[in-house]
């Protein structure tokens, strides 16, 4: 098996679905020794800012000296990102191992009459092995769907759960009211455990205050008013947490103060533990948190930026950034997936935007470009199904000081960004 060969296998089983439920991966886990057993996880679930949360979380322990795993997804670029050591892809080599290890391991739970698992199950599993094998001090988790029966939910403890902010999204399978949606994502809470969660609207948090209650696990909200901000522009972000002052991100965006600040909360509580951190490591930490695609400047002349915002607060998160720049046209390049709320993030950003051209992002489940443009609804609006041809016409249309924004999907995102490194020197 060569390196296309492991992707393709990975990639092939999206045909058996999105399955929410802990049956499947358990089974497979449990032919593969349960190597999430040796592992001490810190599992992230939320909404938005999950992944970012997880950079922050990531990072910290970095600096401090473990050797951190760290899962999340989607990817952007790479399969790899999906699951990294110390800030290091698997290798590629190591990942066709984990595919040539799993696959017999599949046949035969499918010849006992079994579901086949999941892409998301087998990706998960491969990642705890992975981890396992070499032997991390800790793995940051990022939930994938939802929380509680989320594949990444098989562990049976983890050091701390982190919920971070609670919007809505994913609809269909979680639920329409904020109370259940909020009720999945505290499905990561454990028996007994500590948890951290991001300030959230009153119905969110009634929901995880009763799960924690009845879970006997000790609850901490971030309380807004102990995160003052010093500095907030389109380099860096300079702001007090607490008793921490003058912590600093590169990560742009307001609401990344507050998942840096989430992430502080999260590792302060390993103290429990016996693992305490230096405010010099916290600090060293953040401003090295690195989250690619999240209001991302890929260059300064012509002014561009990337963001996978892809829910109606994420786009809302977005808009109030591109105060942060100077500009004077917007060129929106955006794509979408038919599964979100389009209409309240078009709302919000079309309005912002001078130009506007639609494509289609790289899923199945996307708006082809001449869809979205039709939902727009302005006379005016270009769309390409070739997102090369919509960045194409995006750089061919903007003046020197003009801001191209791309934004919609991550499934458009990390191919814009591919694209850019190469065509801007």
């Amino acid at each position: 098996m060569d390196y296309q060969d492991a992707i393709d296998y990975i990639h092939n089983t999206h045909k058996f679905g999105m399955k929410l439920g802990l049956d499947n991966i358990k089974r497979l886990l449990m032919h593969m020794g349960n190597p999430q057993s040796n592992l001490k996880f810190i599992h992230v679930a939320g909404t938005n800012g999950k992944g970012s949360t997880c950079a922050f979380i990531n990072s910290i322990l970095f600096e401090a000296g473990f050797k951190v795993g760290l899962y999340t997804s989607p990817y952007l670029e790479e399969f790899e990102e999906r699951m990294r050591i110390n800030n290091q892809n698997i290798p590629k080599d190591k990942l066709i191992y984990y595919v040539e290890y799993i696959k017999p391991i599949i046949e035969k739970i499918v010849d006992e009459g079994y579901n086949h698992p999941t892409e998301f199950e087998i990706i998960t599993a491969i990642a705890f092995k992975y981890f396992c094998d070499e032997n991390v001090d800790f793995v940051v988790l990022e939930v994938g769907l939802g929380g509680r029966f989320d594949a990444t939910n098989v562990i049976e403890s983890s050091l701390v759960s982190v919920i971070t902010t609670i919007d809505y999204d994913h609809m269909d399978k979680l639920g329409d009211t904020l109370e259940k949606i909020a009720f999945e994502k505290a499905g990561i809470i454990k028996e007994n455990g500590t948890v951290v969660s991001f300030y959230q609207k009153d119905e969110a948090l009634k929901v995880i205050e009763e799960v924690s209650g009845l879970k006997n696990a000790s609850l901490s909200v971030m309380d807004m008013n102990d995160v003052k901000i010093k500095e907030s522009n389109s380099n860096h972000q300079v702001f007090d947490y607490k008793n921490y002052k003058n912590l600093k991100i590169g990560i742009i965006g307001k609401h990344q103060i507050y998942n840096a600040s989430l992430a502080v909360m999260a590792v302060e509580k390993l103290k429990q533990y016996g693992i305490s951190f230096s405010e010099d490591v916290i600090k060293r930490g953040l401003i090295n948190a690195k989250w690619p695609g999240r209001i991302e400047v890929i260059s300064k002349s012509p002014l561009i930026v990337i963001d996978g915002a892809h829910n109606p607060q994420g786009m809302a998160a977005l808009k109030e950034a591109l105060n942060l720049f100077t500009y004077n046209r917007l060129i929106l390049v955006i794509g979408m997936l038919k599964d979100k709320d389009t209409d309240s993030m078009l709302k919000l950003i079309v309005p912002e935007a001078d130009l506007i051209i639609t494509t289609k992002p790289i899923s199945d489940r996307a708006y082809t470009a001449e869809e979205l443009s039709q939902k727009i609804a302005y006379d005016d609006v270009l769309h390409f199904e070739n997102i090369d041809d919509a960045i194409n016409e995006a750089l061919k249309s903007a003046g020197k000081n003009d801001l191209i924004l791309f934004c919609g999907s991550l499934y458009m995102i990390g191919h814009v960004r591919m694209y850019l490194k190469n065509v801007i020197k």
